[in-house]
């Protein structure tokens, strides 16, 4: 008969295998999670007829952001970009936007593009935001009238300042409930809640965000599923989602460019038409 001691060591292997694998799985989940980051600066050229604009975040890490300078006490649209592109990738919907009027800031998070210095996580990406913020702000523009965007991996920077009160309007673009949910979905046996400690957990803080909101999302989403925008549109309060027929994860403003345009400026005036 063995002892208990015996009939334990085997169980404290196999737990301390499933630990090491998990330990060093969880680089190849931050790799996958920012993956643009791999790119070098030089590999994207900075797009013309944008200033570029430094700040520091309060680790150290120097923040750089793309300028469209807005008219004074026009709106200012602060993006916050995808994982795999960096923030000139944005200059297509920044030109568009500031044809409207709109001032615009590209944020480049640390490790991405002119801001290769940091390693990217979400507590940088958070801090690289409320630097670019801050440094706006400096320059004149309230919270009162900047609108907060993001596109994909960005919508869970973008929700994070909205409930911190760093502006005054919301758009979240292929937005996602939080990443493990993102990962559940697509693969329901995976260990998501322990490979990504970055979680961006919109969900969690959506009862939180208190301003006017457009959520745009397209039902043939083939990275984050389409219920997720339902979802977070149905949780923060006062949300209108507009619902792209057939819009993939990645071409939504390609397809409903003058739809979603027109619901950006009735959201700064103060409603959101829904459908």
């Amino acid at each position: 008969m063995s002892r208990p001691g015996q009939r334990r060591r085997p169980l404290l292997a196999a737990l301390f295998v499933v630990a090491v694998t998990l330990v060093a799985a969880r680089p190849v989940a931050a790799w996958f999670l920012f993956r643009g980051a791999s790119a070098a600066v030089g590999e994207r050229a900075l797009p013309r007829g944008f200033t570029v604009i430094t700040s520091g975040a309060r680790d150290g890490v120097v923040v750089h952001a793309l300028d469209l300078p807005a008219l004074p006490q026009a709106w200012t649209v602060v993006h916050f970009h995808n994982n795999r592109d960096t923030a000139g990738d944005g200059a297509d919907l920044a030109r568009a936007l500031h044809e409207r009027g709109f001032g615009v800031l590209l944020v480049e998070y640390r490790g991405y593009g002119l801001s290769g210095g940091g390693e990217p996580s979400e507590a940088g990406f958070y801090a690289d935001a409320e630097s670019a913020l801050d440094g706006l702000a400096d320059r004149g523009v309230p919270p009162g009238r900047v609108v907060l965007w993001g596109t994909s991996l960005g919508t869970g920077v973008a929700a994070e300042m909205a409930r911190r009160a760093r502006g005054a309007a919301l758009v979240l673009v292929a937005p996602y409930t939080s990443i493990p949910a993102v990962v559940l979905a697509a693969a329901p046996f995976a260990p998501a809640e322990l490979l990504f400690s970055d979680r961006f957990d919109t969900l969690g803080k959506a009862a939180q965000i208190r301003v006017p909101t457009l959520i745009v999302h397209g039902d043939a989403d083939e990275v984050v599923p389409f219920w997720m925008g339902q979802g977070l549109a149905s949780t923060i309060v006062g949300a209108r989602l507009m619902h792209v027929v057939e819009g993939h994860h990645g071409d939504l403003f390609v397809r409903d460019r003058e739809r979603i345009l027109d619901a950006l400026d009735s959201l700064v005036r103060g409603g959101v038409p829904a459908g």
